[in-house]
């Protein structure tokens, strides 16, 4: 750390200070830099240092430590007001603001002495001249904390009454006021309204959007208006996340996710900031911290997790019920000290309705995962729910025989509530049977032996048919287990037994298509597990079954649900063989009469597999738009019988054919109920992560950078090469700069593009890994470190010269000479650099491929020849000497000459490029006192863009309007 001695040093260093991140850290720095200014003995080093004291602790947790600063700064005014310049003069006033919301946010400052600060900040106000917005403003302030909703509602008319001036808040922070008190009215939509210049960017400052995006979560969910809380989460989190003065806006966020079904991210919020549960130098943010926390952990306790491990304030481990408890306490004891400066029970009234509020949705999916604190388990499920006394037997059975009968999903339930109300009573063997049969059918590769007891009893109770269909099921079983030869082995008695019986009139048709079909489907069983393409033998036997069942129900089913279901799964067996023996379009067609067929005997959640299996071949075979009905179809037809995964899976198929066809605003939709199911099955590391990799694509095609950049980071830890396939890491990491980059974070872009770059470096094709070292050296460039950024840059060149791109090796050796001209290598370096790509494209041009190649090329000699002038143009400062300014001049118009005649060779289609360069060389040759061609030069221009022409742009009247202005300027020079 350099030493201070003088006042340019102090500067330097306050504006460094300035820079590092919100904390402790910097405000001791600050404290430093005023001893430094005060042995300066300059006054206004004094000042400005005690101003840059002050804003440090403003935009800290050290909010109490403004006072000291500031008084001082203002027996320095009262004093000596001539030590002030302008700027700090204004400083001073302005920040009397601070100094009024800075006592309301301590209760140990008295009432009185806050309304007498208001007095004095008026006085002083009018004094200097300024409008009374801003002390109406505090007033308004002070009347709403205190509750005095008439005196509020009356300071609040005259703040927007009064002139804005130089001492008004700026646009964004003043709207965030006026929505905040609407809302607090009970009136969201106006507040919303309200926020809309600040949302969409047409306000912003030092703290905007970031309170806005917190203050609107809670309103837009009252409002229903999901999407927009759920994007303004993800904005406005990522904004706060790293400013410790934020913790009133944080606590918004954590409050967001209790009332949406985000336990586990609200829990992961709290982990992140340890320190703000025990900070203490802005009471009013740590109260409105503590009663969120509360009212997250009062939710989990409700959700039966009371006793789960949760991140509390350090020094011990905390439960959830303990740390609810502790934060109840804290709150209301904050808002008690309020409640005793104030002489109102209003901020008590508040902190108690906040925490008591309860959830305004079940769930709202966010898109990202919510990794949970470390020695906290927080699977936030429903606590179990204590089963309603069941009815009698008789009437159990009945219910079960009936949900069995029409194949109703939860079927095997009824039977399991059967076979618990049946403990102890007698039944005969038929009913027995069933028990059995349906228990059976709920072990799944466990129940061979319940089916064989099932037989058993529908052979005791005179039922030779079903006792045969149970055996068949049995044989099945062994085949889901992998021994096939036995269960083939299995089914041939029952097979030729029950078709027996069935010539014989002894059993019915749906007996014996049950056991036909137990028969097909271990044949079908037999097709999948072969190794390589199935023996034709095993194909033609397993469609032989199929159609068997066909032809066995055909003209029988009529209202018998069971029997139409056969004929349905038959249609998909055939449809599957087709499609495994490579006729696509019959095994389309197939699935789509499966599917009908089972939505037809109203057995829409069978339909969804076959759905799901269309789809897949619509899309091999192009027809985009039959998968995604097929798509739609499955999601609709599942309902809530749907699982979680294949939820998920169907989600993410449907993103990524919506998105195929450009809707990238549904695909992300889709994405985003993908991800959430996908959690929901416990599949969040593996189909989650892909997810939310594609989640993160769509809202980057949307330009959603900031939501993007949290959902894509959220997938990152997840993603691996093995699962996933690196390919997707690496587009992750590419989509992840390509946000950080938009939103300004060009260090941590360029780290995700480089770390990128290493995995593409490995591959065979190395164009990505040449795209993505250009794009950190950009990165590099405009986060302030040009040696990084050359080296980049290099090793961008050399790939583009590996792989024959001489447009990117052209634009790598342009901008090293842009970071050589500030560099120690200087105009000399940079000179060789925009030299060689000059040399580059003319060289590229002499083989040419053909004459659309020849043309990109002479367009990229264009441009180098533009940016070479401009380099040269730019690189004498304004105090160097004449001659050195008018040769600098001289060459750069040079190249700037050769940009217009390279561009003219284009013709019309180059005009925009090269009506552009003719302005820069029109520009040097007035700066070199040669106004008559300067005025060519215009005149040029305004003959290429003829006015009023029918095809004239944004760009045209851009360049119209720098040419006139370029005659009347040189006119000007004239008549002096």
């Amino acid at each position: 750390m350099s030493e201070i001695t003088d006042f340019d040093a102090l500067r330097r260093a306050m504006a460094e200070n300035g820079e590092e991140p919100e904390g402790p850290a910097r405000n001791a720095r600050a404290e430093q830099l005023l001893a430094e200014a005060e042995r300066l003995n300059i006054p206004l080093a004094v000042i400005e240092a005690l101003g840059h004291q002050l804003k440090v602790y403003n935009y800290s947790s050290e909010k109490d430590k403004m006072f000291v600063p500031f008084a001082r700064l203002l027996r320095m005014w009262d004093e000596r007001p001539e030590d002030f310049d302008e700027y700090e003069t204004h400083s001073l006033h302005w920040v009397f603001k601070w100094m009024s919301s800075g006592m309301l946010d301590q209760p140990h400052v008295p009432l009185a002495s806050i309304e007498k600060w208001l007095g004095e900040m008026e006085h002083r106000y009018r004094l200097a001249g300024h409008s009374e917005r801003a002390v109406r403003s505090a007033e308004f302030s002070v009347a709403a904390h205190v509750g005095d909703v008439g005196r509020a509602e009356r300071a609040y008319a005259a703040w927007l009454a009064a002139d804005r001036d130089t001492m008004a808040d700026c646009h964004a922070c003043e709207l965030h006021g006026q929505g905040w008190w609407q809302s607090e009215r009970g009136r969201d939509a106006e507040a919303v309204e309200l926020w809309g210049p600040v949302l969409d960017g047409e306000f912003s400052c030092a703290h905007e959007p970031h309170t806005v995006l917190a203050s609107s979560l809670v309103p837009l969910l009252r409002l229903d208006r999901l999407d927009e809380a759920r994007a303004n989460h993800l904005r406005g989190f990522r904004l706060v996340r790293s400013m410790e003065s934020m913790r009133g806006a944080y606590a918004d966020h954590v409050e967001f996710c209790a009332l949406t079904g985000n336990e586990a991210r609200g829990l992961e919020l709290l982990a992140e900031r340890p320190a703000y549960f025990t900070d203490t130098g802005h009471p009013r943010s740590r109260l409105e911290f503590m009663a969120v926390v509360a009212l997250l952990m009062d939710r989990l306790t409700e959700l039966g997790l009371e006793d789960r491990r949760v991140p509390g304030p350090a020094g011990r481990a905390w439960t959830a019920v303990e740390l609810g408890a502790h934060a109840h306490v804290e709150a209301l004891a904050l808002a008690e000290r309020f409640d005793a400066r104030n002489g109102t029970s209003y901020v008590s009234e508040r902190a108690r309705a906040r925490m008591a509020q309860r959830p305004l949705v079940e769930r709202l999916p966010l898109g990202v995962r919510a990794a949970r604190p470390a020695g906290a388990a927080v699977p936030v499920v429903a606590a179990p729910v204590e089963p309603a006394a069941e009815p009698e037997l008789a009437v159990l059975l009945a219910e079960a025989r009936r949900l069995s009968d029409t194949l109703q999903p939860n079927a095997v339930e009824a039977w399991a509530a059967v076979s618990r109300a049946a403990e102890g009573v007698e039944l005969d063997a038929r009913d027995r049977a069933e028990i059995a049969d349906h228990q059976a059918m709920d072990a799944g590769p466990e129940g061979a032996e319940l089916f064989e007891r099932a037989a058993e009893l529908y052979a005791e109770a005179g039922d030779p048919g079903e006792a045969l269909a149970a055996r068949a099921r049995a044989a099945y079983v062994h085949a889901l287990t992998g021994d096939l030869d036995e269960a083939v082995a299995a089914v041939a008695g029952p097979y030729d037994e029950v078709l027996a019986l069935y010539a014989d009139g002894v059993t019915g048709v749906r007996q014996a298509a049950s056991v036909l079909m137990g028969r097909a489907r271990i044949l079908m069983r037999r097709v999948h597990e072969a190794e390589g393409p199935p023996p034709e033998p095993v194909l033609t036997e397993a469609e032989a079954a199929a159609r068997e069942v066909l032809a066995l129900v055909d003209g029988h089913a009529g209202d018998d649900v069971r029997l139409a279901s056969r004929a349905a799964e038959s249609q998909a067996m055939l449809a599957e063989l087709a499609a495994l023996t490579g006729d696509a379009p019959a095994g389309a067609e197939l699935f789509a009469r499966a599917a009908a067929a089972f939505v037809g005997a109203g057995l829409p959640w069978f339909a969804v597999e076959y759905e799901a299996r269309l789809a897949g071949l619509a899309h091999h075979l192009g027809d985009t738009a039959e998968a995604e009905r097929a798509l739609r179809a499955a999601l609709e037809h599942g309902g809530p019988h749907l699982e979680a995964v294949g939820r998920a899976q169907l989600h993410l198929q449907l993103a990524e054919v919506v998105g195929g066809r450009g809707q990238a605003e549904e695909a992300a939709e889709h994405a985003l109920e993908a991800a959430h199911w996908a959690d929901e099955a416990g599949e969040g590391p593996t189909l989650g992560a892909w997810a939310r990799h594609q989640l993160g694509g769509f809202l980057v095609r949307q330009g959603r950078w900031a939501e993007a950049a949290e959902v894509l980071e959220s997938a990152l830890p997840d993603l691996s090469a093995e699962t996933h396939g690196d390919g997707a890491i690496v587009q992750t990491q590419w989509w992840l700069g390509d946000c950080l980059s938009e939103l300004g974070e060009h260090r941590a872009a360029a780290e995700r593009r480089l770390q990128a770059a290493e995995i593409a470096r490995h591959w065979p094709e190395q164009h990505d890994h040449a795209t993505l070292a250009h794009l950190a050296a950009e990165n590099l460039g405009h986060a302030g470190l040009p040696a990084e950024a050359d080296r980049a840059y290099t090793r961008a060149g050399d790939l583009w010269r590996t792989l024959g791109n001489v447009h990117g090796l052209v634009r790598s050796l342009r901008a090293r000479a842009w970071l050589a001209l500030r560099s120690e290598a200087g105009l000399d370096g940079a000179r060789e650099l925009m030299t060689g790509a000059v040399r580059e494209c003319e060289a590229a041009l002499g083989t040419a491929a053909d004459e659309e190649a020849r043309g990109r090329l002479v367009a990229e000699l264009g441009h180098t020849h533009r940016q070479f002038g401009d380099l040269l143009a730019r690189s004498v400062s304004e105090d160097a000497g004449d001659d050195s300014i008018q040769s600098a001049f001289e060459e750069a118009l040079s190249q700037v000459a050769e940009a217009v005649a390279v561009f003219g060779s284009l013709g019309p289609e180059a005009r925009h490029s090269r009506t552009a360069a003719q302005l820069a060389a029109g520009w040097l040759e007035a700066d070199l006192g040669r106004p008559a061609d300067a005025a060519a030069r215009a005149r040029a221009v305004l003959e290429a863009y003829p006015d009023g022409t029918a095809d004239e742009d944004g760009t045209a009247r851009a360049r119209r309007a720098e040419a006139q202005q370029m005659l009347q300027v040189l006119e000007e020079q004239a008549a002096k």
